[in-house]
């Protein structure tokens, strides 16, 4: 499995080391971190409990879209609710999903800080929220709890026949294609007066959301980068015969 575990601002060390013993428990090795407080420390090797190998391999980088460059699905870990909707699954259908995605590239699984969870910031990047049902009474989920959940899911979902996976004519937009293509877009709509930068309001959000379910690959990628192009150029050409 070519599954990455991230974790953005996690504040207590022994809680990365914690995840990485629930990572190694279930075969998984990929952990990259986001901008944790304490990085190494000797509270996360204590909670590692022999995962070591995990803690000093760990990327450590300063945004979550690095952290998700090379990725082509991304899940992230929510319990809170959203002003805009987000498609959002349970751990079992979540981790068959990661599998069969998992099969045209890498993919990667988000949380958030212990106290505060993942902003609207860092969903931007995702593509569906990973939902684990708890008690509603008592739904506090340590962190490592959490990661615990899903990898066991992976875990099982491993084992089982996925199938052939999605079929495509070209490989699914990495998240850093994706990111380049959403700047673009953003100054073309700013540029042609359709997005006021002064107030944006959620436009580039629910544009986002709507190019996360249409899955765009590498191909239809490059096709909308070069209409924003063309557009460029078209604006270029009136600013000059004015």
């Amino acid at each position: 499995m070519t599954i990455r575990i991230v974790l953005v601002g996690t504040t207590h060390p022994g809680n990365i080391g914690a995840v990485a013993r629930a990572m190694k428990n279930m075969g998984l090795s990929d952990l990259a971190l986001v901008n944790p407080r304490h990085f190494p420390h000797d509270d996360a090797t204590a909670r590692a409990s022999g995962a070591t190998d995990i803690l000093e391999s760990a990327v450590v980088v300063s945004t979550l879209a690095e952290a998700l460059a090379d990725c082509v699905y991304v899940v992230a870990a929510s319990a809170r609710a959203r002003t805009i909707n987000w498609p959002s699954m349970g751990p079992r259908d979540c981790a068959e999903r990661m599998m069969l995605e998992n099969k045209q590239g890498k993919v990667a699984a988000v949380f958030g800080p212990e106290k505060s969870g993942l902003q609207n910031e860092d969903l931007d990047l995702c593509h569906t929220l990973l939902t684990i049902p708890t008690n509603p009474e008592f739904s506090s989920l340590n962190l490592a709890m959490a990661v615990q959940v899903l990898t066991y899911e992976l875990r099982v979902a491993s084992t089982l026949d996925g199938g052939p996976g999605f079929e495509s004519e070209s490989p699914p937009a990495t998240g850093e294609e994706m990111e380049h293509f959403y700047t673009h877009l953003e100054q073309v709509l700013t540029d042609i007066d359709f997005l006021d930068p002064d107030n944006p309001r959620h436009l580039m959000r629910r544009l986002r959301r709507m190019f996360i379910r249409a899955r765009p690959g590498k191909n239809e990628v490059n096709i909308l980068r070069g209409f924003l192009t063309a557009i460029d150029k078209t604006r270029d050409k009136t600013r000059g015969s004015g």
